[in-house]
């Protein structure tokens, strides 16, 4: 039986500016704050350390203070997990966007180690 894994979107009101935000999503030094122990990267080939083990990942895309997208050496063609920076046009309030896939019994555990990660950036950023 082959798994597919299924597109998901977890939204995140961060209390910063977007181009202070962008540059904790989209920096080496930035990504080190919150989200891996140890980020290394030429051109566009990132390492991702975590207790020892590293994941390497390819900088698809990024724009800057709206977005940037990676996808995992072992992602599929067309998976790839995306920061994306976006402004309540009500409240003003930026909103971090977070797109990600996984196979549909690993979801909950995803969506609870992405939330773990953003409460790590909120803390560092004082949100």
């Amino acid at each position: 039986m082959k798994h597919t894994k299924i597109m998901y979107t977890l939204e995140f009101p961060i209390r910063c500016s977007p181009p202070i935000l962008f540059e904790f999503l989209s920096t080496p030094v930035g990504l080190q704050e919150w989200f891996a122990d140890e980020v290394n990267h030429r051109e566009n080939r990132y390492n991702f350390t975590w207790n020892g083990a590293t994941d390497s990942a390819e900088l698809i895309e990024e724009f800057e203070n709206e977005y940037v997208r990676f996808r995992w050496d072992y992602y599929k063609e067309n998976e790839f997990f995306e920061f994306r920076i976006e402004q309540s046009p009500i409240t003003n309030e930026t909103i971090l966007k977070i797109t990600d896939f996984a196979e549909k019994n690993d979801l909950k555990d995803a969506e609870r180690l992405w939330s773990t990660q953003v409460n790590d950036l909120k803390h560092r950023i004082g949100s």
